[in-house]
């Protein structure tokens, strides 16, 4: 273990994601396990450079590990763009004696870990957002039960769809990534799924999809549109003109963020947490872990940042080859 960790920090950054509170829950004890001190940072790198930080003890995180959200709350910081900002609040983890920090958050929040372990901060961070869309790791905390959310909703929306004999566009979250949409699209069975990376934006040809299955008795039609498409209110209206199906779009937005975590998210949680003290008492820097081929593994930041991750096209192509039957 590094003698020189006596006190480390942890922050959420960037968008909520159920599942964060296990993971502070976990830093916080782990720490405290290994005889050191923790700060908590409230709202992200914004608290941090307004020094709105509080001692956490093993109480401080009692009764959180179902609950959604974050206690330490969350911002984001266009401050900490700035080389300014950057050396401001390494300043400030020195003042108050922070060796290490445990950043939870997406890629964003992983640049300005890397900036303050630059200006000689110790930093690991750990992939929180529901969006699944950091290289690095197979799995981030809050994606789960963000699909399991949107999933329920989007069950719900085709028992309606199917008494109304209707087309129904269910607008999932996802920033600029597809894959709530993608997830959502295969276990509600949606006949289709459009998402940035894949969709053609051929209006028509989904009309002319809607029409062939109406043609073979089909009852509602289920469209998963990812954010990053949007439009969905006008694509509603198009589809409608174009085949006199009755179609109703829904934006389910950030009801996906909250909600209690499920078990996979509290699990994974834990563990990242627990290995985000481990690294940093190994004397480790600069890091991200990740989750890939069913372990737990650490990334330098560079690395993790400069990773590519892309929608699985057998997924997708099954979507079609199940549902347009």
């Amino acid at each position: 273990m590094a003698d020189g960790i006596n006190t480390i920090g942890v922050l959420t950054s960037g968008g909520d994601a159920p599942g964060m509170n296990a993971c502070i829950r976990s830093v916080v004890r782990s720490a405290i396990t290994a005889g050191k001190k923790v700060i908590g940072v409230r709202r992200g790198y914004t608290g941090l450079l307004e020094e709105d930080l509080v001692e956490m003890n093993s109480h401080s995180v009692s009764d959180i590990i179902q609950k959604g959200g974050t206690i330490l709350y969350t911002a984001r910081c266009p401050e900490m763009r700035t080389p300014e900002g950057q050396d401001k609040a390494a300043e400030i983890c020195r003042k108050h004696g922070i060796d290490g920090l445990v950043v939870i958050g997406g890629d964003g929040s992983f640049q300005g870990a890397a900036r303050l372990a630059e200006r000689g901060i110790n930093t690991v961070g750990l992939p929180g957002t529901i969006d699944n869309d950091i290289a690095c790791t197979e799995y981030t905390i809050g994606f789960d039960t963000a699909v399991n959310t949107a999933m329920e909703c989007i069950d719900k929306i085709r028992d309606t769809s199917t008494s109304h004999e209707r087309c129904s566009i269910i607008e999932v979250m996802g920033r600029g990534a597809g894959y709530i949409a993608e997830w959502c699209g295969i276990s509600n069975g949606a006949e289709e799924i459009l998402t940035a990376e894949t969709y053609d934006n051929d209006i028509n040809g989904i009309i002319n999809r809607v029409k062939t299955m109406r043609a073979k008795g089909k009852k509602h039609y289920i469209i998963i549109n990812a954010e990053s498409v949007g439009h969905s209110y006008e694509m509603a209206k198009k589809i409608e003109e174009g085949t006199g199906m009755e179609t109703r779009a829904t934006v389910l937005g950030h009801i996906q963020r909250g909600g209690s975590p499920t078990a996979r998210d509290r699990v994974y949680a834990t563990e990242f947490g627990a290995k985000a003290v481990d690294l940093l008492l190994e004397g480790k820097t600069k890091r991200v872990v990740g989750y890939m081929r069913g372990e737990f593994m650490d990334f330098d930041i560079a690395q993790a940042l400069a990773m590519r991750k892309t929608l699985d096209p057998w997924l997708m192509s099954l979507n079609g080859r199940l549902e347009r039957m």
